[in-house]
């Protein structure tokens, strides 16, 4: 994802969410309706989480010191997965609170213009927004369906906006259904079902962030098609002959770390391997731009050791698929 793309998605979704909450929370003040109260705060909390999306973008482009020598590219990460907990708490759990409290003390919606108004401001201002995460997924997204997309990507801030803005409609159609039954009934009940759902909605929405942002905090590899055009670049098939066991990690989403053991030839001499590897290093940068930081070390290919199966303990994180000496 370029991160032109993610702060333009970013930008709209803060705007809409601004004014939208504004909106609802007038709407709140003239009605008393709890799906408004809900939805402000609901809106209140994605400004502020686009607010951290862009502080996290900022923080990832300050360079590496000698106490982070790889960089803080993880920033990224980091205040993606604090959106989650904004999302579950702040908007989730506030709006499960004022939906009990409204069933348990149901009032009829005064000013019924005002919510509904605002509700259909709200979506037309949602649906552009979501409408440009969209449109700078579809840069990326290649092939991918939208699940895979959201499960597999390495940059946070297109996933997390994209499922904000979706959670932000399908909380705006429950709080007008809420807030239409409440009136066409006369029970303001219908209005705390509508809130309640909201926060239902929005607490599996963090729930899924949270799991997805996790999984990056703690260290992905790099994709399939990545792997793949590094271990051709690597070999060369005269001076490197194979990759032996190969380890790759993002450190962030445009900066990838790979650790390779390589098969050099027994009889190449120490400058025809230093310069293999700098010939293989070149190759895989421009193979895969974002292969910043490239560690090979040379080996003599062992046929029988291969054979013996691979050693866990020859490269953290688990099994190899092939072992040499």
């Amino acid at each position: 994802m370029s991160a032109s793309g993610g702060t333009k998605a970013i930008v709209a979704a803060l705007a809409a969410n601004l004014a939208i909450a504004v909106a609802k929370f007038v709407a709140f003040l003239f009605s008393g309706s709890s799906s408004m109260l809900a939805e402000s705060v609901h809106s209140l909390a994605d400004s502020g989480n686009q607010g951290l999306l862009l502080l996290g973008g900022k923080k990832a482009k300050r360079e590496a010191t000698p106490q982070h020598p790889f960089g803080y590219g993880r920033e990224r990460y980091i205040y993606a997965f604090l959106v989650s907990i904004v999302l579950f708490s702040v908007g989730g759990m506030f709006a499960i609170y004022e939906g009990y409290e409204k069933i348990k003390h149901p009032h009829e919606i005064e000013h019924w213009y005002w919510p509904v108004g605002v509700l259909v401001f709200a979506i037309i201002a949602e649906t552009f927004s979501f409408r440009t995460a969209i449109k700078e997924s579809n840069l990326t997204r290649g092939k991918q369906s939208w699940k895979d997309f959201v499960r597999h990507a390495k940059a946070p801030e297109l996933p997390v906006v994209l499922l904000e803005d979706l959670g932000a409609l399908v909380g705006l159609i429950l709080a007008l259904g809420g807030v239409s039954l409440a009136l066409a009934t006369g029970d303001g009940v219908w209005d705390g079902i509508g809130t309640l759902c909201i926060g239902v909605l929005l607490i599996a929405i963090a729930i899924i962030l949270a799991a997805e942002t996790k999984s990056l905090l703690l260290g992905e590899a790099a994709g399939l098609e990545a792997v793949e055009k590094i271990e051709a670049a690597i070999v060369d098939g005269d001076k490197v002959t194979r990759v032996i066991h190969m380890r790759t990690l993002h450190l962030g989403p445009e900066e990838l770390l790979v650790a390779a053991k390589i098969a050099v030839e027994h009889d190449d001499t120490a400058t025809e391997i230093a310069t293999a590897i700098d010939a293989a290093e070149s190759r895989i940068r421009a193979a895969v731009p974002i292969a910043r930081v490239i560690y090979l070390e040379p080996d003599i290919y062992n046929q029988a050791e291969a054979a013996r199966g691979a050693d866990p303990e020859a490269s953290p994180g688990g099994p190899v698929p092939t072992a040499g000496h």
